[in-house]
């Protein structure tokens, strides 16, 4: 598995609709999660947090209406584009589903080339990197698609770990990320590394982000991770 492989949760009680949209996620070159009800999808976040929610409205007990709406009034869960999946195509529907939180609404049946495109936008909003998109933060300058990282426009040779650290904190400026967090966005999941080993990578980030001057832009939080500013 790529370590920059972006991840979506598929959330639907239909069998046949989950696996259509799972596979075509799959060929998409997307990491997917499955759920096949709300209190499952509620969990699978809980244990692994993905960067977008393909999300049904109608499912027994738990609706996704209230999946939606527990996941946007968490801190932790709030910035996770949702994207709404409904037979219900009245425009009261689609302004209760907005309203809830969704930052999308699909009416059903769609075109699954359509859903495709619409994922890709709202992932585009939160990794600009996996999209091949420029990033920019103060005088650090990283593009995506040809690899190349430059400061106050001095070119930077990075390794290709201290390049996905470097895209990861530059999608966020400010945020902190755990080392657990760094090794699955970073390493993988289903690889096997030590937490240690993001430190040494990140001394190296540090020593490449700096050495033509400037200041060290990574900053160290006590017990919780490191973050960009």
């Amino acid at each position: 598995m790529a370590a920059d492989q972006p991840t979506v949760l598929v959330v639907e009680d239909e069998l046949a609709q989950r696996e259509v949209l799972s596979y075509n996620l799959d060929a998409e070159g997307f990491r997917v999660l499955k759920a096949e009800n709300g209190e499952e999808a509620l969990l699978v976040v809980q244990e692994d947090m993905p960067d977008i929610i393909v999300l049904d409205w109608m499912m027994p007990n738990l609706s996704g209406i209230e999946v939606c709406r527990r996941l946007k009034s968490r801190p932790e869960t709030r910035a996770i584009p949702i994207i709404m999946l409904s037979a219900r195509s009245e425009e009261v529907d689609k302004v209760r589903g907005l309203e809830t939180g969704a930052d999308d609404y699909v009416v059903k049946p769609f075109s699954v080339v359509e859903l495709m495109a619409r994922v890709r936008t709202q992932l585009r909003r939160v990794r600009p990197s996996t999209v091949g998109l420029r990033l920019e933060y103060e005088d650090i300058v990283l593009d995506a698609e040809t690899h190349k990282v430059s400061r106050a426009e001095h070119p930077l040779k990075l390794g290709p770990t201290e390049f996905r650290l470097l895209s990861t904190f530059m999608e966020k400026p400010g945020r902190v990320w755990s080392r657990e967090q760094l090794l699955d966005r970073v390493w993988g999941r289903d690889i096997y590394v030590d937490t240690r080993t993001v430190d040494v990578h990140i001394g190296r980030l540090r020593k490449a982000l700096t050495q033509h001057g400037g200041s060290d832009p990574v900053r160290t939080v006590r017990g919780a991770g490191y973050a960009l500013g």
